[in-house]
C-alpha cells in the first residue's frame, strides 16, 4: 500500500498520480476520510482505556459500601471500551480496503495516459534485412522440428507448445546464460514455488484489476504465479533485512501461467503469448534511496543480455495508465520482430518503491534504530518469448537458424540449427 503519511501531507501529489494513471482521482479523498475515521476511533478507544483504568484505581480504593454501585459503572464502562474497540477494528478494516485500492504514486518524469503513450528512451542495433521472404517463428519450428503446436494444443488446448530438440535446448541455454550473468552481477540464484497463498499474491498488489488473468485452484486456495516476483517478493515477508551494505539480490528460476485472455491475431500465433512459459527474473530489495540506481542497473544488466544475442530493440518508458498498481516506474525492451514488422516486449523491469513491502511487511533498520520499509524492484533477464526474435532474427534462405554464438557453448558447440 501507500504511505498513510505521504497521503496525509501530500494528497495532491496521490490525486495527480491517480489521474495520469486513469484511476479514480475521488478514491484518494475516500482513503482521507477513512484515515481521519479510523484515527478518531483510535483517540476515542484510547480516551475510554485511559478513563476506564484510573476508575478500576478508584474502585479498588473505594470502601466496601460504595463498591457495588462503582462496579456496576465499571461494567458500563467496560461495555464501551469493548465496544470502541470493535469500531477502531472495523475503521482500520475499512482503511485498508481503502487505501489498498490505490495504485502506488508514479515517479516524477513517467509518461501519462495507456498503453500507446510510451515514450522511447532509446533504439539499439540494427534492424534484419534479409534478401529472401522471411518465416515467422511458428513457421521456422515446424519446419526445423523444435516447436510443436498442433501437439501442444491436442494434449492442454490452444496456446500450449511443445519445444522440442534443439527447441528444448535452446531455451534451456538461454536460461543458462541469463543465469550465469545473474550471478555474475551478484543475484542469488532460487528456484521458487510456483503456487502461492491468496496473502503473498495480495502483497505483490497482482489481485488487483488483472486478477482474472491469473490461475486460482480453489480447493486449495492457492494462486499459480505469472512470475516468480510473487515468491520473490514473499520470500521475506515478516522480516527486517539488512540492506546497508547493499542491494540483497535474487534471480527466481521458475514455470509461470498466465490465462492470457487477449483478442485474436498476431500476438496468438506460435509461442508469442501463451499459457505456461519459463523464465529467470531479476528480484532486488534495496534501501529507498537506491531504487531508482538499482532501476537503471537491471535496465543494463537486460541489454547486455539482448546485444550478446544480436537483437534490434528499444527501451520505453512506460505510461502510467500501463504501469498495474505496483510498479512506479517501469522499463519495457521490446525487440524487433522481423515477420509482424514491428517491436515485441522481451523484459518488463518494475521500481516497485516500498509498496510491496509495506503490505509485506519487509523491513530496514535505519539509523535512528527504527524500521521502514524497504524498496523492491523486479526485472526478466530471460524468457520463452525470446525464442521468437531469436529465431526470426538470425534464420538463413534455406530455413536454417544460425545460433547467437553467446549460446553456442551451452549448446555443444553448435552454430546453426538445421531440420531434425
Amino acid at each position: 500500500m501507500i504511505d498513510p503519511q505521504l497521503l496525509r501531507d501530500h494528497p495532491d501529489r496521490i490525486k495527480a498520480s491517480q489521474a495520469a494513471r486513469g484511476d479514480s482521482v475521488e478514491l484518494v479523498d475516500q482513503a482521507l476520510a477513512a484515515d481521519t475515521a479510523r484515527r478518531l476511533a483510535i483517540s476515542s478507544f484510547e480516551a475510554l482505556r485511559a478513563e476506564q483504568n484510573a476508575f478500576g484505581k478508584t474502585v479498588a480504593k473505594a470502601p466496601k459500601d460504595e463498591k457495588a454501585a462503582l462496579v456496576q459503572q465499571a461494567q458500563a464502562l467496560a461495555a464501551r471500551v469493548k465496544q470502541a474497540q470493535v469500531i477502531v477494528t472495523e475503521s482500520e478494516d475499512a482503511f485498508r480496503t481503502t487505501v489498498g485500492k490505490l495504485a502506488n504514486p508514479i515517479i516524477e518524469g513517467v509518461p501519462s495516459g495507456g498503453e500507446e503513450d510510451f515514450v522511447t528512451l532509446r533504439t539499439v542495433g540494427t534492424k534484419p534485412e534479409f534478401d529472401f521472404e522471411p518465416k515467422d517463428h511458428a513457421d521456422l519450428g515446424e519446419h526445423l522440428g523444435i516447436i510443436d503446436i498442433p501437439r501442444g494444443t491436442k494434449v492442454s488446448g490452444s496456446r500450449f507448445y511443445f519445444l522440442r530438440g534443439m527447441g528444448a535446448r535452446l531455451e534451456i541455454a538461454l536460461m543458462n546464460l541469463a543465469l550465469d550473468r545473474a550471478i555474475a552481477h551478484g543475484f542469488e540464484p532460487l528456484i521458487t514455488p510456483t503456487l502461492v497463498r491468496p496473502e503473498t499474491m495480495a502483497g505483490t498488489g497482482f489481485l488487483g484489476e488483472h486478477a482474472d488473468e491469473i490461475y486460482y485452484l480453489p480447493a486449495d486456495d492457492l494462486y499459480l504465479t505469472g512470475t516468480s516476483e510473487v515468491a520473490l517478493a514473499g520470500y521475506h515477508a515478516d522480516e527486517i533485512l539488512d540492506v546497508s551494505n547493499g542491494p540483497l539480490r535474487y534471480a527466481g528460476w521458475s514455470t509461470c501461467y498466465r490465462r492470457e485472455a487477449g483478442s485474436a491475431g498476431k500476438d496468438n500465433r506460435g509461442i508469442l503469448r501463451v499459457h505456461q512459459f519459463n523464465k529467470l527474473e531479476m528480484f532486488a530489495y534495496v534501501h529507498p534511496d537506491e531504487a531508482e540506481a538499482e532501476h537503471d542497473r537491471l535496465v543494463s544488466y537486460q541489454e547486455d543480455m539482448l546485444g550478446a544475442l544480436g537483437l534490434h530493440y528499444r527501451v520505453i518508458d512506460v505510461a502510467a495508465g500501463d504501469l498495474g498498481q505496483s510498479a512506479a516506474r517501469k522499463f519495457d525492451i521490446e525487440a524487433w520482430v522481423p515477420t509482424q514488422g514491428t517491436y515485441r516486449e522481451l523484459t518488463s523491469t518494475s521500481n516497485c518503491t516500498t509498496f510491496q513491502a509495506r503490505r509485506l511487511d519487509i523491513r530496514h533498520r535505519t539509523e535512528s534504530g527504527k524500521t521502514a520499509p524497504v524498496a523492491t524492484l523486479n526485472g526478466t533477464l530471460a524468457t520463452t518469448r525470446w525464442l521468437v526474435a531469436i529465431l526470426e532474427t538470425h534464420q538463413q534462405a534455406d530455413g536454417t537458424v544460425v545460433v547467437p554464438e553467446v549460446l553456442r557453448p551451452y549448446l555443444g558447440g553448435t552454430e546453426v540449427i538445421e531440420p531434425r
